[in-house]
């Protein structure tokens, strides 16, 4: 039987400290959603856990004076899809939000925990990295920041220092006319994981492509931003199908997935190019068509 000791730190300077003094044997836990499942399978055996809930993290969603959005570590998905600070910079945000598994999940799992957790069949990942956003963190050194296209460095890992800690997610203010579309491939039900996630944003008006950001979750051991099918699209014609057949096809160049249960690798980078095409046309002005096939 698992056995463990458990402390709910007053302060983020605490929880610093905490993971100094434990170094590896320290896991912390914000909503639980992933933790308590790795708890259960043994795929940890900490022998601290540290709760967030009482340490002052952030759970607030608030605009910047630059027209940006800080979402704190704490802000569970539900607050993200029903945030209207969210819907205000862009909709599509807290629709992509609203599709993370189910509304339990949704309601009891963080975004600082989801990033933190690193898993790269999840959705937030993807969202967030085609929107440039970049994560500020703790730690004994103090505060700093990471792209989010740094944060990630494999399965499960990603580049925070042992003792540091996630405090906030920002996004930079979005493009005049940018909007931003998320869909994923589901093999079974809704809170299963993803056989891929594609996410897009950028600009259509003029019926040209415009500040295209292209992310693809599920699909490589990290959640990637596929520049090679941005620069294939930036400045084409939006009625034309060949750049966005184009850029599908790269992306489907780009991945590395693996195969498991929600399919071979081949038919993951297959899902990939089907699912990049099918998320661009939905961000076009004409929206989806009857090649969404």
């Amino acid at each position: 039987m698992m056995s463990f000791d458990y402390a709910a730190p007053d302060s983020v300077e605490e929880i610093v400290a905490l993971l100094e003094r434990n170094g590896d044997d320290a896991h912390l836990i914000a909503g639980g959603a992933s933790v308590v499942l790795l708890l259960r399978q043994q795929l940890i055996s900490p022998r601290l856990l540290i709760g967030l809930h009482r340490s002052g993290l952030p759970r607030t969603i608030r605009l910047t004076s630059d027209g940006g959005l800080e979402i704190g570590a704490l802000a569970r998905h539900r607050d993200v899809e029903r945030s209207d600070a969210v819907r205000a910079v862009d909709p599509g945000l807290a629709a992509a939000f609203g599709r993370i598994a189910t509304i339990r999940v949704r309601n009891q799992g963080t975004v600082g925990g989801n990033l933190a957790h690193a898993d790269p069949a999840q959705d937030p990942p993807p969202v967030l990295l085609a929107l440039d956003a970049v994560v500020r963190v703790r730690g004994p050194g103090g505060e700093r920041t990471i792209p989010i296209g740094e944060l990630f460095v494999d399965f499960y890992e990603t580049s925070l220092e042992p003792s540091e800690v996630i405090t906030s997610v920002l996004l930079p203010p979005r493009p005049t006319g940018s909007r931003l579309e998320y869909l994923k491939y589901l093999p079974r039900t809704e809170d299963d994981y993803a056989t891929v996630g594609v996410a897009v944003s950028g600009r259509t008006d003029g019926g040209r492509w415009q500040d295209v950001r292209l992310a693809v979750g599920a699909a490589a051991p990290v959640p990637l931003r596929v520049a090679a099918a941005e620069s294939a699209l930036e400045g084409a014609d939006t009625a034309d199908p060949e750049p966005v057949q184009r850029a599908a096809e790269l992306v489907a160049d780009s991945v590395d997935p693996i195969s498991d249960v929600r399919g071979s690798a081949d038919y993951k980078r297959e899902m990939a190019r089907v699912w990049t095409g099918r998320a661009l046309r939905r961000l076009a002005p004409n929206g989806t068509t009857a090649e969404d096939r």
